[in-house]
């Protein structure tokens, strides 16, 4: 027996037009919108001048999403803003996988977009990016199957009425796309439920003598990295019902600086930061640092260098640009400079006081000191780390 699902599509659906009314006004006052939200009008754009075939319940065919995700010109004039920086083949991939009958895995170090790109591909594919389950390492297993409304559950015993679908259940359910954040914090027989809902595409409900039975249009989307101290390795069986995608870290300079100051871009207009029209030059100063201290050798290739612990990701450099821009307007001048940037830096560098300051210190002396044109950031930088 199969569990009705037109109980939590109603609602769903009821919340949904709810939400779509009170949305102008609460939109200036949320600090960081859903992507359905913050980019409506250009998913509106794709699905207007989209001709292609989708597929079942699908908001947007495959190349609207792909080129949702990757930036582009509409007919009509519509620009479609780059939501990724990266090859286009990946994202390909990912988009397609997600069109078969197997799920998703995004794989990569911290920092290289999983959970933006993740978050960006259920938004253009099922226009709701908030079916999530945020993997740590006490996620239960109702978290992702179902749990139970127990003042209901003790008064009436088991029922449809009693039951709290997860996030992974209404996916199933409704035909959408569910997301799995940091897949392998979560315990490894946390993780084990999923192996029933990704090859046989159903959920057992036994306390009621049912199961829910995924529609046409459900897959998943895990995102997991094997850097991080701590996780659970993906058991075999697992890892075999997903298709992964390693996402890397940008190849070029160029690439990680067009990135940084994007993000820095929009996540300042959220937190009304002016502008830094002068800002591309300490932007690009600190992915150099980053890119540096990470492949472990200078630009020009002639200096080797130590590498810290941490893993001085792209969305490190963001958090430390953002930072410093913060700090420029509500104590500055509002022009982003190295004194803005050093502490920022220090923090992201130096996380193990021992090993990692000396590190920095060597850094420092070797290549900042004798740089043309680094002088103010040297300075800066002596100053924070004495």
């Amino acid at each position: 027996m199969t569990v009705p699902a037109t109980t939590e599509a109603d609602h769903a659906r009821a919340g949904s037009a709810t939400d779509a009314k009170a949305r102008p006004e609460a939109e200036a006052e949320v600090l960081r919108p859903h992507a359905e939200d913050a980019f409506a009008h250009e998913l509106e754009a794709l699905a207007a001048a989209d001709d292609r075939p989708r597929p079942e319940r699908w908001r947007l065919s495959p190349w609207a999403v792909a080129t949702y995700l990757l930036g582009g010109t509409l007919p009509d004039g519509t620009v479609i803003t780059p939501k990724y920086v990266g090859p286009r083949r990946i994202v390909e991939v990912a988009v397609t996988t997600l069109a078969t009958d197997r799920a998703l895995l995004l794989l990569g170090v911290p920092g290289t977009a999983k959970t933006w790109v993740s978050e960006h591909l259920a938004a253009a594919v099922s226009g709701d990016s908030t079916l999530l389950v945020q993997g740590t390492a006490g996620t239960p297993e109702e978290a992702i199957r179902y749990g139970w409304d127990y003042a209901r559950l003790l008064a009436h015993g088991p029922s449809r009425e009693a039951l709290v679908p997860s996030p992974v259940m209404r996916a199933m359910a409704e035909g959408m796309t569910a997301r799995v954040e940091e897949l392998t914090r979560i315990p490894a027989d946390v993780q084990d439920t999923l192996i029933t809902i990704l090859s046989e595409k159903t959920l057992p409900v036994p306390e009621l003598g049912q199961e829910v039975q995924a529609v046409r249009g459900f897959n998943l989307i895990a995102t997991a990295n094997d850097r991080d101290r701590g996780v659970n390795d993906l058991s075999s069986a697992l890892r075999r019902r997903f298709n992964t995608v390693v996402l890397p870290l940008p190849a070029t300079p160029e690439a990680e600086v067009d990135i940084v100051s994007r993000r820095v871009e929009q996540i300042g207009r959220s937190l009304d930061l002016p502008g830094a029209p002068d800002g591309i030059d300490e932007i690009r100063r600190v992915v150099t640092v980053f890119r540096e201290l990470r492949d472990g050798v200078t630009t020009d290739g002639r200096t080797r260098l130590k590498s810290p612990s941490g893993t001085l990701s792209t969305a490190e450099a963001i958090s430390v640009v953002t930072n410093g821009l913060a700090l420029a307007t509500h104590f500055g001048d509002g022009v982003l400079r190295p004194a803005d940037l050093a502490a920022g830096i220090l923090g992201a560098v130096v996380r193990d006081p021992a090993a990692d300051r000396v590190v920095w210190q060597e850094y420092l002396e070797t290549v900042v000191r004798e740089r043309d044109g680094w002088k103010d950031f040297y300075r800066a930088c002596r100053e924070v780390s004495a």
